[in-house]
This record gives C-alpha cells, sequence and structure tokens, in this order.
C-alpha cells in the first residue's frame, strides 16, 4: 500500500474547510471534496511532522475549491 502524501492523490476539488487532529506521533488532516470522476470523497492524511502538515494546509489553499 502507497502511503498519500498529497490531497491530490484522493482529491481534484477540495471544500473551504479542514480539521487538523493532533497525535502523540504526528497529525492527521481530513479534507472532503470531489475525486477526478467528480464523486465526493474525504481525505485523511497523516503527517509526521509539523512541517508536512504546513505542506498540505498549504496545497489544500492553492487548489480548485468546490
Amino acid at each position: 500500500m502507497t502511503k498519500v502524501t498529497k490531497i491530490a492523490d484522493k482529491l481534484a476539488k477540495v471544500n473551504d474547510n479542514f480539521t487538523v487532529n493532533m497525535y502523540d506521533n504526528g497529525f492527521m488532516l481530513e479534507i472532503g471534496g470531489q475525486t477526478k470522476k467528480e464523486d465526493w470523497a474525504t481525505a485523511k492524511i497523516t503527517c509526521s511532522t509539523i512541517e508536512e502538515l504546513v505542506e498540505l494546509i498549504k496545497e489544500a489553499s492553492a487548489m480548485e475549491r468546490d
């Protein structure tokens, strides 16, 4: 199984909000949107570091929104 490291690996468009969960060993970003096939989906991506989380947030802000 390949680790998902980008939102674009799962979604083509994103909603205008997301959730960040903090864990003892990292973070998880959860964001909804649409796939390339225009199906609704939710991406849950884990990050080990705050830097990885910031990169995901930057990516989300640059993506097309629903």
